[in-house]
């Protein structure tokens, strides 16, 4: 039986799969994710300290100019998510 992306296990062929959704959809079977193994508390709570102090330490130009280097990216108009409209 195949495995989905958290290891529960998953019916093969594609009927077994639609009846296994159309029962978890209907609440006759719960749906198994297994034990959440999550991320680590304490790199967490770092992750947040040092993100803030990062925050704080960057100038508001510097913080536009890594915004609109995302928008590039991601092809976006900056002028979509200028304030106030």
């Amino acid at each position: 039986m195949p495995k989905g992306p958290k290891g529960e296990k998953r019916p093969a062929d594609v009927i077994g799969a639609a009846i296994k959704v159309a029962r978890i959809a209907t609440g006759e079977e719960l749906e198994d994710y297994g034990a959440d193994e999550g991320k680590d508390a304490r790199a967490v709570s770092l992750g947040r300290k040092f993100g803030k102090a990062r925050a704080e330490a960057l100038s508001p130009k510097r913080r536009s100019q890594i915004v609109f280097e995302l928008f590039e990216r991601m092809r976006i108009s900056p002028r979509l998510f200028e304030p106030g409209q």
